[in-house]
């Protein structure tokens, strides 16, 4: 069983509550992140974690990140194919912990839009972009690309149609985590309209590789920093497109610029990146999430 953002096997959430937007903010902050999350195990259970910050932003971090387990068990680092930090354990059976606490400094910029970025020629893209051109465990391109040429296909090309594929995902997909499910593909999430934010990243990353712009899926943390606060906080999934000579963040689920984010993992869909992957049995009982941003004398 695997866990991804958005989806939280066994555990139910809380009333939701909305609170007044903060200002926005401009400057440098240092945001709290962390999480506690228990298993009951009913054997010993081989896991793979990715709860480690991305490499990526390894030196934005102004506190140790370590992850912390109960019982006191080995943990083994290593990097994946896609250059993402994780773990492995084997778990004992009853009850695990694992929980961290750490602080990380962020730029406080919103996501950058550049709506001049260019579309790339297939001949032209990087080797590198080019896995994520192609059909995933989540991410149909078969099946959807004569759909999306006909929703996308007249859209200016670059930054133009990449937006206007979110802002189509984001008007027709309703949101609710009482939809998770993990079985659920782009080609589904199309023909019935509900999901997570993973959902909606996926079929938003399938139109895009249907259109030839390489989509690649993003987990981490999003707190609501200048948004109104929305609880109990949760990891989060978005993507990213390759324009023009880089990778720029899109969220067909909120679909505005957002403030915080930190990015987690990175792979072809949400089967790459999963929080956690155990060989075995596992009853999720608590999934607590945090992403804060500190008060300037905290």
């Amino acid at each position: 069983m695997a866990i991804n953002p958005g989806h939280k096997t066994g555990f139910i959430s809380p009333e939701r509550k909305y609170l007044p937007p903060p200002l926005p903010f401009t400057e440098p902050m240092l945001i709290k992140i962390g999480f506690d999350i228990e298993f009951e195990l009913p054997g010993p259970t081989p896991m793979i974690l990715m709860l480690y910050v991305h490499p990526s932003r390894q030196m934005d971090l102004r506190s140790e990140e370590k992850i912390l387990i109960e019982p006191d068990i080995p943990l083994t680092d290593f990097t994946d194919l896609f250059g993402n930090r994780c773990s492995r354990i084997l778990a004992p059976a009853g009850n695990l912990r694992l929980s961290l606490k750490a602080l990380i400094e962020d730029c406080g910029k919103p996501d950058e839009q550049r709506p001049d970025a260019p579309q790339v020629k297939v001949e032209d893209l990087p080797n590198d972009t080019l896995p994520f051109l192609l059909t995933s465990r989540y991410c149909e391109v078969d099946k959807l690309s004569g759909i999306a040429w006909k929703l996308f296909g007249s859209t200016p090309p670059g930054w133009p149609r990449v937006q206007a594929i979110c802002d189509w995902v984001h008007h027709h997909i309703t949101f609710g985590y009482h939809f998770a499910d993990p079985s659920l593909s782009a080609f589904d999430v199309y023909n019935e309209p509900r999901g997570v934010c993973r959902d909606f990243s996926h079929l938003a990353m399938a139109f895009c590789r249907c259109l030839n712009i390489p989509a690649r899926y993003v987990s981490g943390y999003m707190g609501d920093i200048g948004v109104p606060l929305v609880l109990p906080m949760d990891f989060s999934g978005w993507f990213e497109a390759y324009l023009g000579d880089r990778w720029y963040t899109f969220d067909a689920r909120h679909n505005v610029a957002r403030i915080g984010r930190i990015v987690m993992a990175r792979g072809r869909d949400a089967a790459d990146v999963a929080l956690t992957t155990n060989f075995g049995q596992a009853i999720l009982k608590k999934f607590f999430i945090i992403s804060d941003e500190m008060a300037p004398s905290s």
